[in-house]
């Protein structure tokens, strides 16, 4: 039986090595395409896949397990449980990987993609740009289509011009950035607020207007420390929340 074959990551010594394996293969197994196989390969060959130990790896799976994100049987392996909820809490280490996992898995519909003029609520991220590309994206529940999400992502145009539109409906916008463009992508700041929903959220997440969102303001920055996209997405409030976990080492 042929085995998913998750993505690769370059891990971080400074953090928990279980949690961004943990991690990168949630974001794996969330943004797979509904003809990959449901059957992980085995612990030593993840293990040797990502270059931790046995144990780390056991560490990672038992994560995902507890999530209930795969099954695991004696004897005949583990799988990817293909009905398994999405929107789940979140929790964010510090890793690109765990910024990946929180966006993906959701039924994506591309709202509207092109080039804008730079937003005032994102302007001070982009002082040199009077255009920016603009990508305005509506994500679900994979299991019931229930909107869950909107999101507007404002990227640098030079990068716009290597982004296909159809890699959004799969991957979210970080992962397309890094693994697909190449983009140096340096560290990801992120913001959380209680809003209200606006008319047109609500309509978009067919909720009550003036209803409880989360606010998310992600902004991607290259090593030397310029901005290269501004995600801007308003989650509802009574799908998600968000939990930071902070190492005390």
């Amino acid at each position: 039986m042929t085995s998913f074959a998750p993505d690769s990551i370059v891990l971080n010594r400074k953090l928990p090595l279980w949690y961004q394996v943990s991690q990168s293969l949630r974001a794996s197994i969330l943004g797979r395409s509904p003809r990959d196989p449901l059957r992980l390969p085995t612990e030593e060959q993840l293990a040797g896949h990502y270059g931790v130990s046995v144990l780390t790896m056991r560490q990672a799976l038992k994560e995902l397990e507890d999530e209930g994100l795969i099954t695991r049987h004696r004897r005949r392996g583990t799988f990817i449980e293909p009905t398994a909820q999405r929107g789940a809490p979140v929790r964010l280490l510090g890793s690109v990987d765990a910024i990946v996992a929180q966006q993906s898995g959701m039924v994506t519909e591309l709202l509207s993609h092109g080039g804008a003029e730079v937003p005032a609520e994102v302007a001070e991220y982009f002082p040199d740009l009077a255009e920016v590309a603009a990508y305005h994206r509506l994500r679900g529940d994979e299991k019931t289509g229930e909107p869950t999400n909107h999101a507007r992502n404002y990227v640098r145009p030079e990068l716009a011009a290597s982004i296909d539109p159809e890699d959004l409906l799969r991957w979210p916008m970080t992962k397309v950035l890094r693994d697909v463009v190449g983009a140096d992508i340096g560290r990801i700041t992120d913001t959380v607020e209680a809003r209200l929903a606006d008319p047109e959220t609500a309509r978009l997440l067919a909720v009550p207007l003036l209803s409880p969102i989360l606010h998310y303001t992600g902004v991607t920055y290259d090593s030397g420390g310029r901005p290269l996209d501004v995600a801007v997405i308003h989650y509802r409030g009574d799908r998600f929340s968000f939990t930071v976990t902070l190492d005390a080492h």
